[in-house]
């Protein structure tokens, strides 16, 4: 269990983010098609997990737009955006926003959140996940992690893209 804060009040997370160097845990989300998706469906390429509470939070909608933009200038690697919304929202949010250089995920019948280690399990925000980011390279080895230590804050863009 990891503690984290949003407004300064703290909160828990379900477990750890997986450790850098270890084998990314496979998991399985759904696309806006309602097809899931797995680590063997990005098979060979980078896969940058953005991990949002929710795609209609501010927080969550601008390191969305961020790594929409970022994700043109990497090779060989899909950007993820994570989150507990319905794909019908998610798709609805990128297409309104003009993102086409991401890939929204929905963890709403999936057990991800926990394998990860970032669902929210108490306060009124208990079932969210924590915002995270997750980097796997294209042998579905852990390179990067960074859970963001208050909800309301962005993650280091910056150091994550340095991983790539």
């Amino acid at each position: 269990m990891a503690t984290i804060s949003f407004q300064g009040k703290p909160l828990n997370t379900s477990g750890e983010l997986p450790a850098v160097g270890s084998a990314a845990p496979d998991f399985l989300l759904t696309n806006g098609k309602l097809a899931d998706v797995s680590l063997a469906t990005y098979a060979g390429k980078r896969k940058v997990l953005n991990i949002v509470p929710s795609l209609d939070t501010p927080t969550c909608a601008t390191s969305t737009r961020v790594f929409n933009e970022k994700a043109t200038h990497l090779y060989n690697t899909v950007v993820l955006v994570v989150s507990a919304d319905l794909p019908f929202a998610q798709c609805r949010f990128c297409e309104v926003e003009g993102l086409k250089d991401v890939i929204p995920v929905s963890t709403f019948r999936s057990d991800f959140a926990d394998v990860y280690g970032v669902k929210l399990v108490d306060t009124f925000l208990a079932g969210l996940t924590a915002r995270a980011i997750v980097i796997i390279d294209e042998h579905d080895k852990v390179i990067y992690t960074e859970l963001v230590a208050e909800l309301a804050h962005e993650p280091n863009y910056e150091s994550a893209l340095a991983a790539l």
